[in-house]
């Protein structure tokens, strides 16, 4: 079997590389010291660079100004983007418009999808349903009333929901059958609330008091919220791979520079156990990461569904990704601890990225269900 990557998503990785080079993870003030938000917005910059490079149409069709690539090439792309933790909704924008592309209507898709792929439009997603802990998709009701749909619920913790143009917002209706709605920023019946996360930024408590969303601007077709969903998760699985393999190179050259007792730290055989266990975690993160894209790219069968390997892959980054900073600000001792220095950052958004994922233990419970409902033999 060949386990290399394509030479086009190669060249998305060389691109990114490209643009996240000049990216400096402190460029806002730090959330250890800042009341409320590090910033009212996003870096725009940087998303201007984003779409100059082509890198915000990667998953669109060429007939949208896209490149055609799947959910490999993008994880390719976040796994760099968390190198530098790039302020960027990069994960929901391409996200949410690639499942705009898979299931919307034609009229959606025209109006939206290449002024998507230039950055004309940002794009989030509402996945954290009313708690953070119910799903997402029974926090909203959905009812169709003539040439429309009113939504009423919440949604919390909403990512750039305070800056982007629309959120793709997931609602169940009377007959069970979960759609989505692209809700604007600024419509009747909706209100925002701030809330700000670990990591400093803002997110958006998304209220919905009987808004009216036309018909175009649904999705109603079956398992689009579904596998919108397991695309988001797995996103933030390739997040959650490049800010580890950050923070130990970080903690590798901290501990090869620091001395104690003549000798870097580096050569204890106490310190390069726990890198090397580290080291580990890393490795089946990227692993689990690459199967479960893959099967969400190919929709190739298996055993198992291929929220399954979701699941897999949820199971590592949510644990790998806390022991591996946990390490790292262990082996830097007062330093990763000091706001003057990154590593701080890096604990923070990985705290955020592991709520984001939820416990494992969950997803150990849903591999578990699947298992019995699929028995391998």
């Amino acid at each position: 079997m060949d386990f290399t990557f394509t030479e086009e998503q190669q060249a998305a990785v060389e691109a990114a590389r490209a643009v996240f080079g000049g990216v400096a993870p402190d460029g806002v003030p730090s959330p250890a010291i800042t009341a409320g938000a590090v910033a009212d917005d996003f870096d725009r910059a940087l998303w201007t660079k984003l779409a100059d490079a082509d890198l915000l149409s990667l998953l669109l069709a060429a007939e949208y100004g896209g490149a055609g690539l799947d959910a490999i090439a993008l994880c390719l792309v976040l796994r760099e983007a968390a190198k530098v933790l790039a302020r960027v909704p990069l994960l929901e924008s391409s996200a949410a418009a690639v499942a705009v592309q898979a299931y919307g209507g034609e009229e959606l898709k025209a109006e939206l999808l290449a002024r998507a792929g230039r950055g004309e439009v940002v794009l989030t997603v509402a996945a954290n349903g009313r708690t953070g802990h119910d799903p997402a998709e029974l926090a909203v009701t959905a009812r169709r009333d003539g040439d429309a749909w009113v939504l009423d619920g919440v949604q919390t913790a909403v990512p750039w929901a305070e800056n982007a143009d629309f959120t793709v917002v997931p609602a169940h209706t009377g007959d069970g059958r979960t759609v989505l709605a692209l809700v604007p920023r600024v419509h009747a019946g909706v209100v925002l609330g701030e809330q700000i996360s670990t990591t400093g930024e803002r997110l958006g408590e998304l209220r919905l008091e009987s808004a009216r969303i036309t018909a175009r601007d649904v999705i109603d077709a079956d398992g689009a919220w579904e596998w919108l969903r397991e695309l988001l998760a797995t996103g933030t699985c390739a997040l959650a791979l490049g800010l580890g393999e950050r923070v130990l190179s970080m903690t590798s050259a901290y501990t090869g520079k620091r001395e104690q007792f003549g000798f870097p730290v580096a050569t204890f055989q106490a310190v390069a156990v726990q890198a090397a266990d580290r080291y580990i975690d890393l490795r089946a993160m990227e692993a689990t990461l690459w199967q479960a894209a893959w099967r969400i790219s190919t929709g190739a069968g298996g055993a198992l569904p291929a929220s399954g390997d979701v699941a897999v892959a949820k199971i590592w980054a949510s644990e790998g990704v806390r022991r591996v900073v946990q390490t790292a600000q262990h082996l830097h001792g007062g330093f990763g601890a000091d706001v003057d220095y990154p590593l701080h950052r890096y604990h923070a958004w990985a705290k955020q990225l592991e709520l984001s994922l939820g416990p494992a233990a969950a997803h150990e419970e849903a591999l578990g269900d699947l298992l019995a409902a699929h028995p391998l033999g």
